[in-house]
């Protein structure tokens, strides 16, 4: 079975510095505004499985509110400790005013 794009939400529903998560099948995708920015990532830490959902979204980068990791929004990349795997990315795109997500 091939990945395709789901609607995820109407653009308007992610303004510039939110974020919004939802389920896409079984996997929690998390969708992040940075400075006019969108990107889709997981929405959990690969630290201790936490949810990412009221982490702080800055320079590019989420910070996890459990433990204080940091992702790089582009790339999923672990950026400090005490994470050291990184989290999935996904490819976005929006289509008729809505963010599309493909997991």
């Amino acid at each position: 079975m091939s990945a395709e794009f789901v609607r995820f939400c109407p653009v308007s529903d992610v303004p510039s510095g939110t974020k919004k998560a939802r389920k896409i099948g079984e996997t929690p995708v998390l969708v992040c505004n940075n400075q006019g920015k969108l990107y889709a990532i997981s929405a959990i830490c690969s630290h201790q499985t936490r949810f990412l959902n009221s982490g702080k979204v800055r320079n590019g980068r989420i910070t996890c509110p459990m433990h204080g990791a940091q992702f790089s929004l582009e790339t999923g990349a672990a950026l400090c400790l005490p994470a050291t795997k990184p989290i999935p990315t996904y490819e976005l795109r929006v289509v008729d005013d809505w963010i599309e997500v493909c997991v």
